[in-house]
């Protein structure tokens, strides 16, 4: 029996060493019945400059939260940009992802005043105009994946979305009426992640080549260069860790999870239940206790493992705890590399991070956790990163 287009992402094979999303043989063209999802937050950057960074990644999480929660029976690839999403869905699911991803556009607001992009675009389209999507499924523990994408369809989509054109054809509409999409298991109850090491370093990547493979060599220099810099001085690099996780009550980002909930029919209970929820959670972290599918210090091990800090979606996106010597380094690395006209890149320092939680299932650790860095990451990093490339644009024969 020929294979279901729609469990593409499902049967695709996973890697569990982040090394290898350099690695093209692992990866796997979208059929072409499958379309590319992005979502992005305008004018983000004078939000978060106002202060609202944490409004601003948990409205971008919460656009894979929704259609995750439309779709319970798809398994499809998704990358958490810091202020929207980047998906690709089945073309049978086309009218279900429209719906919710309207819903949360009005959502974002009415209940947070954020303006949300959303755009969708099918596949073979994007293959028509001469680009591709490729994916890739990294294992963060058994059960948990995230998605790797390269081809440059991505960044071709982007652009389709944001033009005038586009606009029309490929945007996805704010309906007229209230609707509220179903986005349980989206948190965000955690402390801010302070730096063990020194800064909290969001970085992006991208390469300048003229081909995929002279792009895909360049970021494996990236990565191997990184790795090489954290190798001859050794730490932990990943910004969670079991120093600087606490929960604390009322957890900080509770106000805005209650937002989520405002115009439902149930609210009453809804906002009982996520007090209530909040303040068990706050009683079995501080004495490391369990109750029903929650054990603190389990869930905390699975946390760690599931958070996702590093990601790949024609961009190379990371978020480390760096030393200030270990920044300095890295930060020469991608000068040089800049230099040469390999990449352009774009960096922020903070002090602390935040994480995003989008929980599925307590009982069978399925859970992933998004991180970016405080006062915008990677919003902030790409603001660098959009110079350069605007620099590169202006070269001759560039």
């Amino acid at each position: 029996m020929p294979e279901n287009p729609d469990d593409f992402y499902k049967n695709l094979q996973a890697f569990d060493n982040f090394t290898s999303v350099t690695d093209l043989t692992l990866y796997r063209p979208l059929p072409d019945d499958w379309d590319i999802v992005l979502t992005d937050i305008t004018s983000s950057t004078k939000a978060i400059e106002e202060g609202r960074y944490k409004e601003v990644n948990l409205v971008g999480a919460a656009c894979i939260t929704a259609v995750t929660k439309a779709l319970p029976e798809h398994k499809f690839p998704h990358v958490f940009g810091g202020d929207g999403a980047t998906m690709a869905v089945p073309s049978s699911a086309r009218d279900v992802v429209k719906r919710v991803l309207g819903a949360t556009r009005r959502l974002a607001k009415t209940q947070f005043d954020l303006d949300l992009r959303a755009g969708i675009v099918p596949v073979a389209d994007i293959r028509e105009a001469g680009a591709d999507v490729l994916v890739a499924k990294f294992e963060l523990s058994p059960g948990n994946y995230m998605a790797m994408m390269t081809g440059g369809g991505i960044e071709l989509v982007d652009s389709m979305i944001k033009s005038a054109e586009g606009c029309e054809q490929y945007q996805i509409p704010m309906p007229d009426h209230e609707q509220s999409p179903d986005l349980e298991g989206l948190s965000c109850r955690w402390d801010p992640l302070k730096s063990c090491n020194g800064t909290m370093m969001s970085m992006l990547v991208y390469a300048t080549g003229g081909s995929q493979a002279e792009n895909i060599a360049t970021y494996r220099e990236v990565i191997d260069g990184v790795a090489q810099i954290f190798n001859s001085s050794p730490v932990d690099a990943s910004p969670v860790s079991s120093e600087n996780m606490s929960f604390t009550w009322p957890p900080p980002g509770l106000s805005n999870e209650i937002k989520f909930i405002k115009d439902l029919p149930n609210r009453r209970w809804k906002w009982f239940w996520i007090y209530f929820t909040s303040v068990v959670q706050f009683f079995l972290e501080k004495f490391d206790l369990s109750a029903g599918g929650y054990n603190a210090p389990v869930y905390r091990a699975e946390l760690r493992a599931n958070s996702d800090y590093r990601r790949f979606d024609d961009m190379l996106r990371m978020i480390l705890d760096c030393s200030m010597e270990n920044a300095a380094d890295i930060e020469a690395h991608f000068k040089d590399l800049h230099a040469q006209g390999k990449i352009a890149y774009g960096i922020h320092h903070s002090d602390r991070a935040y994480m995003t939680c989008l929980v599925f299932s307590l009982e069978k650790g399925e859970h992933v956790h998004f991180v970016d860095g405080s006062d915008g990451g990677f919003t902030m990093a790409a603001v660098q990163l959009k110079a350069q490339l605007q620099e590169v644009s202006k070269k001759p024969n560039a």
